[in-house]
């Protein structure tokens, strides 16, 4: 290649790698409301099914949106007005419990055995020396700035929320609208069936939703219900627990059961039967969820195999966390479609 001009060549590729970086300094800048945007449209995906099956049911479109908007706001209300002052009673529960159960450790059977065997350790002295750190001003301005910090951080988490519910109402709303137009970008001679795929892809990203958190919210239900009669630690927090994890596809079901558990082996908390009655009750569980409600209810919404549910879940999570996990087994099950419907019939007609 003969280069006529060096500055001008210099130049260019100059600007090129500066909007390059500039592009990529605005989306990781936007990354946060990326995430809201990408989170919103995920749950407007999965509350289309439902706009749908009451348009079917003689309803018209704005009906149909009406209802599922006052639900959504009635869920969202319902959850702020009944379980977030649940849970902060029972935390602040928790936090003043924290000093009897530190005094509770020095008083347990197994630290006075050790004692007797190994009377050469200096138990005494170290349960001193936490209980000074404890009673340090500089620890408890460490602590009260960490609990300020947290105070933050569930303030942004809230408006998080917030913002993801406006959106997401706008986008079930206006999603017929989003799908027209995309679809106008497309050539004529492609836009049927670039359209016929978008829906198939869509449908099955609102299943999936859908079945996601029917799961969650059977192990939520049965959880808070099961540890209420057991008379589980703060059967509110944990059934809560259990629903977050369980959206989690994979592994979710599985470490909230081992953190419940877990909770319930705390020395003032719990006991060992009252986690010994929770193991058994979520190893039954998780039978029933793998064998019985997941084959059920997620039947209809994907179909990928399991070696790529694995890596897909893998994959999204170390990208982008619990959204990501979320997003990637109905990506890989669009690209899966996309690959049977469109890449192997091209291959088979060359």
């Amino acid at each position: 290649m003969k280069i006529h001009n060096a500055f001008r060549v210099g130049l260019v590729g100059t600007l090129g790698v500066g909007l390059g970086a500039l592009i990529l300094s605005s989306v990781v800048a936007l990354s946060t409301i990326l995430t809201y945007v990408g989170a919103a449209l995920f749950i407007a995906l999965g509350l289309d099914p439902f706009v749908s099956w009451l348009e079917k049911r003689s309803l018209p479109r704005w009906a149909a949106l009406v209802i599922t908007v006052v639900l959504v706001l009635g869920v969202f209300v319902g959850l702020v007005f009944a379980v977030v002052p649940t849970i902060v009673s029972q935390t602040s529960a928790l936090i003043e419990r924290v000093p009897s159960l530190i005094e509770d450790v020095g008083r347990l059977d197994w630290l006075e055995a050790l004692k007797s065997q190994f009377p050469a350790l200096p138990l005494d002295d170290l349960l001193l020396e936490i209980e000074k750190f404890f009673s340090d001003p500089k620890t408890i301005a460490a602590i009260t700035g960490g609990v300020f910090q947290a105070g933050v951080a569930i303030a942004n988490g809230f408006f998080g929320a917030l913002i993801v519910l406006i959106l997401t109402l706008y986008f079930t709303a206006s999603l017929g609208s989003i799908k027209r137009g995309m679809y106008q970008l497309v050539p004529a001679s492609k836009r049927a069936r670039f359209a016929d795929l978008s829906d198939q892809i869509t449908g099955s990203v609102g299943r999936y939703v859908i079945g996601q958190v029917t799961l969650a919210a059977c192990n939520g239900v049965l959880s808070f219900i099961f540890l209420s009669i057991i008379n589980g630690p703060f059967p509110a927090v944990l059934a809560c627990i259990a629903f977050f994890f369980s959206l989690i596809p994979l592994v979710g079901s599985l470490t909230g059961s081992i953190l419940i558990v877990l909770i319930c082996l705390i020395p003032g908390l719990g006991s060992p039967l009252t986690a010994l009655v929770a193991g058994i009750y979520y190893l039954i569980y998780m039978q029933v969820e793998a064998y019985v409600l997941s084959p059920n209810i997620m039947r209809r919404a994907v179909s990928v195999p399991g070696a790529l549910i694995v890596i897909a879940a893998l994959a999204g999570g170390s990208l982008l966390g619990l959204l990501g996990a979320l997003v990637a087994i109905p990506a890989a099950a669009a690209v899966l479609l996309i690959v049977k419907q469109v890449v192997i019939p091209r291959q088979n007609e060359l």
